[in-house]
């Protein structure tokens, strides 16, 4: 009987950056026709690998199997030779190019355009069709939804004819119906024999869609295992090397009175499109209000009026007293001296200063405590031992104050960030993407940090795109789509299936396809942002 080749087969793969062993001999079978799921920490070297398999990084030693045929990738054109495809996180596509034009862009037949155009729209109209990847060859890219730019980006590598398809971070910008709606079109990618690669950190999708998963650590693969036989718990285990808390563990809330009060919020941004339009929202002591909706509906906005960066139109009350939001008093100073604490969405660009060391970043914001002034001086020493105190208390590694920013890893960044603004000890605490980019330990540790916050009866604002941080967390939740609030849930009496059509703009369960509704309010909102555009 003759066994089947797999349809990927790495063996001894290493790479490494100067002294950071990225890859270290790691060997990988994926077989054809199945949904193979890579999962890892950040920096486990996920990315490094699939970089290799598409050409854009060469191994320092291994080789590499297409097929069962030895395989040299030096480019990404040798990989697309080779029947590979790759999907990345953040789309390679020409905004103002038509579908058609992005879908042959380097793949034309010769130097005369118009024949490639009519034989590549012959092709497409047959892909679309046969993997149900529904998209109008004409539209300009950059007028089209998120979920069907991905789409073009998938119709493009089986242009390509590719047989394997590479996919990271698929559903990082998709409503979860659009997610549905992927997952189905890579259940008929397998049937048709397709082999996919999936990368993602989130393991509810592990278990739904593939068939094995292999897991890596610090540069290692530590386990292949087929999904039916795991589950998450198991696989968060082998990803961290220790047992992890998948939920988070709190009492029910026993909301107090109101924090926070917004009323008609209002924000037009530099290119005259209005971001918000009316919020009104509450928060009260001892609860947490998570937002959810798909990036770019208004959510960094609403922070950054909030945390001081953006002014606004409306009212802002805290402890009932009306928040500047406008002119020298509406700015982050301010808001820190009224008990606003404030962990961005971007913690690299808002949150931290990556060339200064850690006792600096600790005191950004909070350099005129008096605890930290010595006279007309500010006390180095004092801010020092308080990094090393905070350090200690939320577990930053390596524990060493006088790091520059940039040496640690994500997680440890983004802890030195909660660790500055949480001990504070805010009546209100804002934070954006708290776990974005960050290792599943310490996505553990940092929840726990916002929950204690919160049952120690002061109010949280929580803006995440990930629905599962979202109900896992919060007590109430309210749903932004294009600037408005569309609707608020108890998250013990909502799921991602309601959340899901709030995120789309859909208030009532549609009498047609729960994908085309979702589609045609998408595509509506962008047709009114291209309208204010001008």
């Amino acid at each position: 009987m003759t066994q089947t080749a797999p349809a990927i087969e790495l063996k001894g793969i290493s790479k490494a950056f100067g002294p950071v062993q990225a890859n270290k001999d790691i060997s990988i079978r994926v077989m054809p026709g199945t949904i193979h799921g890579i999962i890892g920490e950040n920096g486990a070297g996920k990315s490094t690998l699939m970089s290799i398999l598409y050409g854009f990084y060469k191994a320092d030693a291994g080789e590499i199997f297409i097929q069962g045929q030895k395989t040299t990738i030096p480019d990404s054109q040798a990989a697309i030779a080779a029947g590979i495809g790759m999907v990345f996180q953040h789309f390679k596509l020409v905004p103002n190019f038509t579908v058609l034009e992005n879908v042959i862009l380097g793949a034309e037949d010769g130097e005369l355009l118009k024949p490639s155009l009519a034989k590549a729209r012959e092709a497409l109209t047959d892909l679309a069709a046969e993997y149900e990847l529904k998209i109008n060859p004409d539209a300009v890219v950059e007028t089209l939804s998120v979920g069907h730019q991905q789409r073009v980006e998938i119709l493009k590598a089986l242009y390509r004819q590719a047989d394997i398809l590479i996919l990271d971070e698929p559903t990082g910008v998709l409503t979860p119906a659009e997610a549905d709606q992927l997952f189905r079109i890579l259940n008929r990618l397998r049937e048709e024999g397709k082999t996919i690669i999936l990368i993602t950190h989130k393991l509810r999708e592990i278990m739904d869609i593939t068939d094995t998963v292999s897991v890596m650590r610090r540069g290692e693969m530590t386990a292949t295992v087929k999904t039916a036989e795991t589950d998450p718990e198991a696989l968060a285990e082998l990803m961290v090397g220790r047992k992890v808390l998948l939920r988070v563990d709190k009492q029910p809330a026993e909301p107090g009175a109101p924090i926070l009060q917004v009323r008609g919020l209002r924000v037009v941004d530099g290119d005259g499109v209005e971001r918000l339009k009316g919020i009104d929202l509450e928060v009260h002591a001892g609860e947490i209000l998570g937002i959810a909706g798909v990036a770019g509906n208004g959510q960094s906005e609403l922070l950054e009026v909030l945390g001081g960066y953006r002014d606004a139109t409306g009212e802002v009350r805290l402890n009932g007293d009306v928040i500047d939001l406008t002119g020298k008093k509406s700015d982050g100073q301010s808001r820190r001296k009224r008990g606003i604490a404030h962990v961005p969405e971007d913690r690299q660009r808002e949150g931290l200063i990556m060339d200064y060391h850690a006792w600096e970043n600790v005191a950004f914001g909070y350099h005129h405590d008096a605890a930290y002034q010595s006279g007309i001086l500010m006390n180095n020493a004092a801010i020092k031992a308080d990094t090393e105190r905070k350090m200690e208390k939320f577990d930053v590694r390596p524990p060493d104050p006088n790091l520059a920013a940039k040496n640690f890893s994500g997680g440890n960044q983004q802890k030195i960030v909660v660790a500055r603004e949480i001990e504070r000890n805010p009546d209100l605490l804002l934070v954006g993407q708290p776990t974005r980019g960050v290792d599943i330990g310490a996505i553990e540790f940092i929840h726990q940090q916002i929950v204690s916050l919160r049952e120690a009866g002061k109010a949280v604002l929580l803006v995440s795109v990930e629905l599962d941080e979202i109900l896992s967390l919060a007590d109430r939740v309210a749903v932004m789509f294009d600037g408005v609030i569309m609707g608020e849930r108890r998250a013990s009496e909502t799921d991602e299936k309601e959340l899901g059509l709030l995120m789309a703009g859909i208030t009532e369960m549609p009498d047609k396809p729960i994908i085309d509704a979702v589609e045609e309010q998408l595509a509506a909102k962008e047709a009114r942002e291209a309208k204010q555009h001008g």
